[in-house]
């Protein structure tokens, strides 16, 4: 393992969570700053979603073709200049424009960062066999940044104000720049050298039902942890639980989200990746179900603190199985694929459980949830029967 690679890596990992949570930490002072209501800030949100969707798989084949470094330098690249705009911006339509390149930019870094992951904490030599070590470790470090990034800024607006705030923000972002100027991008396991032609690796990728497996599960679980991270406090105040002990229970159940990760990089023995999914999406059945049914706050709560521990490792052993049953030059295209398929489910299924919610609760609009949980769990043991 390159030394400079894995702290490039961990740097950027670290980035890349931040500015995932960058909307939902500075929207209140940005919503002052431009005089806008909440309406217009959910636009703001969508368009950082809407815009992964196709640009995270355009940069799967930019990754494949044109290599990592270049890839991963223009995201962020376009990231700082997404937040030197958004702290010099007075219009919204400026903010739209400011939150379309950072959108654009995540984007790049999603594509490149899940597939520098493997190389960044393994040996050649391990990565068929202990790529979830590599995924949970290198999602555990960008959840840190994600986790971490509220607090931060929260702390910096109380002595700074909004632009000065995310100029700091910014400056973050040239580490990692920095610190990948001094890896070797021309190392064998680094190099990018696409698979043929483009309809060729395409065409290879679409005709493996693993791929198809991999990302109609992940189209499945991703929604449902969205849906727990935006309706938890909902849920709990809705069954007399205080806003304060609520937002406690939120930040527990993230911290048990992110140490589930780190701890199955750490123990999860080789082999056991598909169990490991197929156990945690039967899980997720249980606690969605379980939060549709619960009549006592307690239950409620229970619920919201186990998902943190049953959906943490999830997505990263995922992609792991993806990745190690795929050669190297085809890695690029099929994150781009995998994270396609998955926002989309990421963006339509919320959008049903919202709707469905406005009509009956969100208690009971958590069925839907569990009828993810139960597509993922299908999809989970048609995997394990195939590897």
């Amino acid at each position: 393992m390159d030394p400079m690679l894995t702290a490039m890596q961990v740097a950027a990992l670290a980035v890349a969570g931040m500015c995932h949570a960058l909307l939902g930490s500075v929207k209140v002072p940005l919503a002052k700053k431009l005089e806008i209501d909440e309406a217009r800030v959910g636009g703001l949100v969508s368009v950082f979603g809407f815009t992964l969707i196709p640009m995270v798989l355009v940069f799967g084949f930019l990754v494949d073709a044109a290599g990592k470094q270049a890839v991963l330098a223009g995201g962020f690249v376009l990231l700082i200049a997404a937040m030197v705009l958004l702290a010099r911006l007075r219009s919204y339509p400026l903010a739209l424009v400011a939150v379309l390149l950072l959108g654009t930019g995540w984007s790049a870094l999603v594509n490149v960062l899940n597939v520098t992951s493997p190389p960044a904490f393994l040996p050649p030599e391990d990565f068929k066999t202990r790529m979830s070590y590599a995924m949970n470790m290198g999602d555990f470090v960008f959840g840190m940044g994600a986790f971490l990034t509220p607090l931060f800024v929260a702390a910096l607006l109380r002595k700074l104000n909004l632009s000065s705030t995310l100029l700091i923000l910014a400056s973050f972002a040239i580490l990692p720049v920095i610190l990948g100027l001094g890896v070797d991008w021309n190392a064998r396991q680094l190099l990018s050298q696409a698979s043929g032609t483009v309809a060729g690796g395409l065409g290879t990728l679409l005709s493996d039902p693993i791929v198809w497996l991999c990302c109609l599960a992940f189209f499945f679980h991703v929604p449902i942890e969205a849906a727990v991270a935006a309706w938890a406090t909902t849920l709990m105040t809705s069954k007399g639980v205080k806003e304060g002990v609520a937002s406690t229970l939120l930040s527990i159940f993230w911290l048990t989200f992110m140490g589930s990760r780190l701890m199955v990089a750490l123990t999860l023995p080789k082999g056991w990746d598909t169990t490991l999914i197929t156990c945690m999406a039967a899980l997720c059945v249980v606690f969605t179900f379980g939060i549709f049914l619960s009549r006592r706050a307690w239950v409620t709560c229970a619920m919201v603190v186990l998902a943190g521990c049953i959906l943490g490792p999830i997505f990263p052993t995922l992609i792991a199985v993806l990745l190690s049953h795929l050669p190297q030059p085809l890695h690029g295209r099929a994150v781009g694929i995998f994270f396609c398929i998955g926002g989309i489910g990421w963006t339509a299924i919320p959008i049903l459980i919202g709707a469905y919610a406005k009509r009956t609760s969100v208690q009971q609009a958590f069925l839907i949830a569990t009828g993810s949980a139960v597509m993922l769990t299908l999809l989970s043991v048609l995997l394990k029967r195939f590897l």
